[in-house]
């Protein structure tokens, strides 16, 4: 046994060597590879000069489109307008004092007394008659008359102050303030 165990004591520093021999490390000189700078710096060009052309397209684009919005609110506002002129002038054309005197121009003349008639049963509601020239009513105001004297006498009212008459008038408002207020004390209670 002891012969078995100094032959593995041998071995083992034997051993011991050789994956040290087979471990250690040596200094592998550096490979210098250099990377092609042009494709490089080609790209980060094309990148930026992409960027610069996508940015004054945009803007190009963007100010077009603001002065074709400004061109259509001008547009809009200016029909807007025109729509707010045709309106005033179609309430003119429907105002009923301007119908009825169209119509009395065109010698028509406004019932006095007007009939209906019933659909259902084909009955006529009312007295129908002729309407005549000379009942119609008045449409357009009478003009206003003319005063008597266009150039009335100016009336003159004289006032006296006097100290006593404006003391007077303090003292009842105050009286009458008390009064008030005493008033609305008693009603809280």
């Amino acid at each position: 046994m002891s012969t078995l165990m100094s032959q593995a004591r041998n071995r083992v520093p034997r051993f011991a060597e050789a994956a040290v021999e087979r471990a250690r490390l040596t200094v592998v000189p550096r490979r210098v590879q250099k990377a092609p700078k042009v494709p490089f710096v080609s790209l980060v060009s094309l990148v930026l000069v992409g960027g610069v052309i996508g940015l004054l397209l945009f803007n190009t684009n963007m100010q077009q489109l603001s002065f074709t919005a400004t061109a259509l609110q001008g547009q809009a506002s200016v029909l807007d307008a025109q729509e707010q002129s045709l309106q005033m002038h179609l309430e003119t054309l429907r105002d009923p004092q301007r119908v009825a005197s169209r119509a009395k121009e065109l010698r028509m003349v406004p019932a006095s007394s007007p009939a209906f008639i019933r659909l259902s049963d084909g009955q006529v509601l009312g007295n129908p008659s002729v309407a005549d020239p000379l009942e119609a009513m008045r449409i357009s105001p009478l003009p206003t008359r003319r005063p008597a004297n266009l150039r009335p006498d100016p009336v003159i009212v004289s006032v006296e102050k006097s100290k006593a008459r404006v003391t007077d008038l303090v003292a009842d408002a105050e009286s009458s303030a008390k009064k008030q207020q005493s008033q609305r004390e008693g009603s809280r209670r």
